[in-house]
């Protein structure tokens, strides 16, 4: 899983809905088709500037300068407002004629921006902004991840971190204003989900403040800061933490434990909101990108899991267990031999597969990322609620690495035959390398080298797992069986995530068709389903998009015969950052094709 910044979730948000955290300087707007028109990439370049003033966040993550002192404007005005500029920037793109591009990678460009405008302006009736918190994304976990990952080198980027805790209160203030149209709106969180929210809010704080999480860059100052100007920055972070954050966060708290909570719903399904149904299938689209219909992927889903499920038993018998698929899930989830017994050691296995598969590389891929990635622990204050591993992009410009986020959280649900297909998928060969080969893209938009679609991030990180025995992994029995679990994890969320939001599925009823099909445990299994159910749709993108790499690699293989080269095919795969899996599909044939004619005219 890759968090789009607070963190897989608000990179993504930000992209396709233009809605984020905090305050803007509320100046810039992108170009009218009434205004003297620009060329298209002029226009890109124009567009990509007032993102980074809008969303000052984003623009801290991947080094744009300038904008680490504040938030993104939550207010219904801001937000209103920049929907009316998403509309206006469709339109300006609009002026172009595709025929009118000479080159190929032109079209291919202006394909690319059309659908991701056309997506994002499609979203906007649905009023998700009104859902700005839950159990893994929100700002009870982006203030504090902000705080302590920002640059931090010099007194001035002190005093941007100092510059956005003293905005957090205007943030919290906010966010509750939003989630007050939300129950107006009767557009609310599950109650459910919410149950672990009010504690991940109160860890915040602290009897000691050096102990907060908010407080983290006040504890660990790099040596280019002298003793004087440390002592006189702590001073000043501990007056803001004591006067305005410890109130803003009780607020904050106050307001989910006696308001927000008792407010939000009893059901799960995203068919139950407000025109939830066109909703839910708007996600689906959205995250897939493709036409695929809920049913279809339902359907598609269970043909998976019932393969899988043949797969996994072949592999039991293998093994020698002897007794049902049912009882080797449960000695996978219960022998003690599956499992560390001290975080420190988890994580070091961790480091020691990230360390095996980056080695590795070589064999697959002729261009790597100068970007280097280190394995962390989850932050203790969203362990509890918080995924299995997670990733978050690194900055080149900054010099700032990517983080391979691994949860420490109850080591019994930890099992170490699931830690090679893991790697793979959240650091390399899947997303740390094609993020951060995205961000390296040379003569490209910076626009375009960040957009995201769900389907290409996920699905290449899922295809990144199978190619683990090329990369020599999955050499036990067990590791294998982890590959083979992580699938049938894929293709039974195609199965909960509609069962959930479409067809009427009870949380249970999803818990259920889980634990009966995977070895994951209890707990990680509740953690998975309370995902699905707060981010619809999102689950689905996975194996879509595994499925359709996959076909193209065979296609590739198929035309291609001797001529075929896996690391050219994996360089061009990625050569164009994400991309719609339709627009990538025919990109890649268009690279066969020229392959086959240069070799005709040899």
């Amino acid at each position: 899983m890759r968090i789009y910044s607070s963190i897989f979730f608000l990179f993504f948000f930000l992209v396709s809905s233009k809605f984020s955290y905090g305050q803007s300087e509320g100046k810039r707007h992108p170009p009218s088709p009434d205004e003297i028109r620009p060329t298209f990439y002029e226009l890109l370049d124009i567009q990509w500037e007032y993102l980074m003033h809008e969303y000052p966040e984003w623009a801290t993550d991947i080094g744009y300068p300038g904008q680490n002192n504040r938030w993104t404007d939550m207010s219904l005005a801001a937000i209103e407002r920049r929907h009316d500029d998403a509309n206006e920037f469709l339109k300006s793109l609009r002026l172009d004629n595709r025929k009118s591009f000479l080159d190929v990678q032109g079209k291919f460009d202006y394909d690319v921006m059309i659908y991701t405008e056309l997506d994002e302006v499609g979203g906007f009736p649905f009023q998700e902004e009104l859902l700005p918190i839950n159990q893994l994304y929100g700002i009870q976990q982006d203030i504090p991840s902000r705080l302590s990952n920002q640059p931090n080198k010099t007194p001035g980027d002190y005093q941007d971190i100092l510059s956005r805790m003293r905005a957090v209160p205007l943030l919290i203030d906010q966010v509750i204003l939003l989630m007050n149209k939300g129950i107006e709106m009767h557009i609310v969180q599950p109650k459910i989900t919410m149950r672990d929210v009010p504690d991940q809010v109160r860890s915040l704080i602290s009897g000691n403040p050096k102990n907060s999480p908010m407080m983290k860059a006040f504890t660990d100052f790099p040596l280019a800061i002298s003793e004087h100007d440390r002592s006189v920055l702590t001073s000043m972070a501990l007056e803001i933490y004591r006067d305005s954050l410890v109130p803003a966060i009780t607020k904050l708290y106050k307001y989910l434990v006696d308001i927000y909570i008792p407010h939000c719903r009893e059901s799960i399904a995203m068919k139950d909101l407000p025109n939830g149904k066109a909703w839910y299938e708007y996600k689906v689209r959205h995250h897939t990108t493709t036409s695929m219909k809920p049913d279809q992927i339902f359907e598609l889903g269970m043909q998976k899991v019932k393969l899988n499920r043949g797969r996994m038993d072949s592999l039991r018998k293998a093994v020698g267990f002897e007794e049902d698929l049912p009882k080797f899930f449960e000695y996978l989830r219960t022998d003690p031999k599956f499992f560390y017994t001290d975080s420190a050691s988890l994580v070091n296995g961790y480091k020691e597969v990230a360390a095996r598969a980056n080695a590795a590389l070589p064999k697959l891929f002729g261009k790597l990322p100068k970007l280097n990635f280190e394995v962390v622990p989850v932050p203790a204050y969203s362990q509890k609620s918080q995924t299995t591993a997670y990733y978050n992009q690194g900055s080149l410009t900054v010099n700032r690495p990517g983080y391979y986020f691994v949860n420490t959280y109850d080591l019994a649900s930890r099992p170490k035959w699931e830690m090679e297909p893991l790697t793979l998928h959240e650091s390399v060969p899947g997303h740390h390398l094609q993020i951060s080969l995205a961000e390296e893209l040379e003569d490209k938009p910076e626009i375009l080298k960040n957009t995201e679609y769900t389907a290409f991030v996920e699905g290449w990180a899922l295809y990144a797992e199978s190619l683990g025995p090329e990369l020599g992994f999955y050499k036990d029995a067990y590791s294998k069986m982890g590959q083979l679990s992580y699938l049938m994890w894929r293709a039974i969320r195609l199965v909960v995530d509609v069962g959930i939001h479409y067809k009427g599925w009870t949380r249970d009823q999803a818990i259920a068709f889980f634990a009966e099909n995977s070895g994951k445990s209890r707990h990680d299994i509740e953690v998975e389903i309370d995902r699905y159910i707060v981010d619809p749709g999102q689950a689905l993108a996975y194996k879509i998009g595994d499925l359709k790499i996959k076909d193209i690699r065979a296609y590739a293989e198929k035309q291609l015969g001797a001529k075929f080269d896996i690391r050219a095919f994996h360089d061009e795969l990625l050569g164009a950052g994400a991309l719609p899996l339709d627009i990538l599909e025919r990109r890649m044939k268009m690279w066969v094709q020229q392959i086959q004619e240069k070799s005709n005219t040899k």
